[in-house]
């Protein structure tokens, strides 16, 4: 097992704070279920909340680091009892530093109709063309090694899983990836929701078509820009156009225009 610096676990530890208090800005929690968990950089296991705390609570007091068998290796309090969901997708995907678990109501009311999720949006194209998997096993609680390793197994190498009756799961490759990926698949779902609710369906993105969104809509450049104004809106935007210089004559701008 690597060693970790001080200044890699620092940084961890920080993604992690902000991928909770970005899920709890966008209205991603369930009171205090649902969880994020991003990869130890030491290869101990992965940092995650400690049980009985919404998304927006969290700060770097109350975060746990359990290996992937659930031992907590660091820090205070209770662990979630999902953890096997974080530790049997990391298991298996060692590409992947950050799975996400909301109970997303959009998710849920989406996967109870048993329809296929349409590239109706720019979201949507991230998941359809494969078609998103789903995790049908069970609509309860993934709370052993045996059940977590059957949704890794569900989940593939897909970058996102439906649970219905349960919620969603999300595996990315950054922070940034895994939270993004997230929110975008309730949108999308709210999307389609809403669409079928309107008539039916009579238009969405080709194979090819998505292929393409998905290139200049969500390459990793693009998809780090969204995380980077999640966090800044998760942080109240602190920066409120005090002392801004105009663009073309470098003049002081006021921090209001009226």
């Amino acid at each position: 097992m690597a060693l970790a610096r001080e200044d890699d676990v620092e940084e961890i530890v920080r993604l992690a704070v902000e991928a909770n208090q970005v899920l709890g800005a966008e209205g991603q929690g369930d009171l205090v279920w649902g969880h994020v968990s991003v990869r130890d950089p030491g290869g101990r296991g992965f940092w995650m909340k400690a049980s009985g705390l919404g998304f927006e609570e969290v700060d770097p007091s109350n975060l746990l680091l359990l290996s992937f068998d659930g031992e907590i290796l660091a820090g205070t309090g209770s662990r979630h009892i999902e953890f096997p969901i974080h530790g049997e997708i990391l298991r298996r995907r060692p590409e992947v530093n950050c799975v996400v678990h909301t109970h997303s109501a959009a998710a849920n009311a989406f996967s109870s109709l048993g329809v296929a999720l349409r590239a109706l949006s720019h979201e949507g194209v991230l998941f359809s063309h494969p078609e998103l998997p789903r995790f049908l096993q069970t609509g309860s609680l993934v709370k052993t090694r045996e059940l977590g390793a059957d949704l890794a197994s569900a989940l593939g190498d897909a970058r996102a899983c439906l649970m219905p009756r349960h919620g969603l799961v999300t595996a990315g490759e950054t922070v940034a990836a895994g939270v993004m990926t997230a929110l975008l698949l309730d949108r999308a779902c709210q999307v389609q929701l809403a669409a079928m609710a309107a008539g039916e369906l009579v238009t969405w993105s080709n194979e090819a078509e998505s292929a393409l969104k998905r290139e200049e809509v969500w390459n990793p450049r693009l998809m780090d820009s969204g995380w980077q104004y999640l966090r800044r809106k998760a942080s109240g935007f602190s920066t409120n156009g005090a002392g801004a210089r105009h663009p073309l004559d470098g003049r002081a701008m006021s921090a209001s225009t009226g």
